[in-house]
């Protein structure tokens, strides 16, 4: 029997209300976090029935690691946007348009990652994702201890940024006397003493 043809096939439906309650809990995980993250908030945020949120997430964890894993996925696009035509020094013109509530979210769904063994794994796909990133804005590979220098110096700046909100010319300041340096440093980069 075929659909009738102003019907769409159910798979598709499917997909489509899986999608949109995915949409709804990543917008609850950046505005309110991980606690406020529970089957029946997704629900009424997608206007869709308690049973489907159940139906497609079995569990709480199943839930909110679907909804990490596509945050993080969102991220890395939106990174990838402003990181690679221009490197790491993007990173102030960026943090100058972005919503900092949302960035204080996304910092703290990161270290709460930290402690919940299912999302560490996930979490190590931004780090990995943003390492790529770097490596290819400055022609260097991933495992690069360059590469790693600046991921660290980057976030760990971005972070400091948006807790405490300084000045984004300080954090300029910052970035190009790292890139300076870090790329100026030849590789393989000397051993330390023991």
């Amino acid at each position: 029997m075929t659909p009738h043809p102003t019907q769409e096939p159910a798979q598709e439906r499917g997909r489509r209300r899986r999608a949109t309650l995915l949409d709804a809990a990543v917008t609850l995980l950046t505005q309110n976090g991980f606690t406020a993250l529970t089957h029946r908030a997704v629900a009424q945020h997608a206007h869709l029935p308690l049973a489907a949120t159940t139906y497609y997430f079995t569990s709480r964890d199943h839930l909110q690691a679907e909804a990490f894993a596509q945050l993080i996925h969102n991220e890395l696009h939106t990174t990838r946007t402003w990181l690679t035509p221009h490197g790491i020094t993007a990173l102030p013109d960026h943090l100058a348009t972005t919503d900092r509530a949302r960035q204080l979210s996304l910092w703290e769904l990161y270290t709460h990652a930290g402690r919940h063994p299912t999302l560490q794994h996930i979490a190590r796909r931004w780090t990995d994702g943003c390492r790529h990133l770097i490596a290819t804005a400055h022609h260097l590979t991933p495992d690069d201890p360059r590469t790693h220098l600046l991921h660290t110096t980057m976030t760990t700046l971005w972070l400091q940024h948006t807790v405490e909100q300084r000045p984004l010319d300080d954090l300029r300041t910052l970035l190009h006397t790292a890139l300076k340096n870090t790329l100026n440093t030849p590789h393989p980069l000397p051993t330390l003493p023991p």
